[in-house]
């Protein structure tokens, strides 16, 4: 379930956490998968997965609770959909980290060309050549 504030009536975006344990499970990911198509009831979502309906039910309460996915009932379908939100928590997350190990990578391939331009080439000895012929 999506939280709104009080205030203003807008989304509240759900904790990495609650995110994260949504995504954690196959089943809850192929869910998502095919609402990515568009929305969808829960007997479309149940079809291609090989676990029970109340199963896909108790799958879907967990990616409400994760404001992953929301849903309505009209008559006697429930309807589900994606809640975009909580992606893009989950993928500011994982953003964040990529920027983090991209630039420690970049620095250290500078250090690593900057070693070599300064070192030059190791020199060989005669040795390491007449070692190498014999192996």
């Amino acid at each position: 379930m999506v939280q709104y504030s009080a205030a203003q009536g807008t989304p509240v975006e759900p904790t990495i956490n609650v995110v994260f344990h949504a995504l954690s499970d196959a089943n809850r990911r192929a869910m998502i998968d095919r609402l990515l198509d568009g929305p969808a009831s829960v007997s479309e979502l149940a079809a291609p997965l090989a676990i029970s309906l109340p199963a896909v039910v108790q799958h879907l309460h967990v990616l409400e609770a994760g404001g992953v996915v929301r849903s309505h009932k009209v008559g006697r379908v429930r309807t589900c959909e994606i809640e975009p939100l909580a992606l893009s928590t989950a993928e500011r997350w994982i953003s964040e980290r990529r920027a983090t190990w991209e630039a420690r990578l970049d620095r250290l391939a500078a250090f690593l060309d900057a070693d070599t331009d300064e070192s030059g080439p190791p020199p060989r000895s005669e040795n390491t050549r007449s070692k190498r012929r014999s192996q």
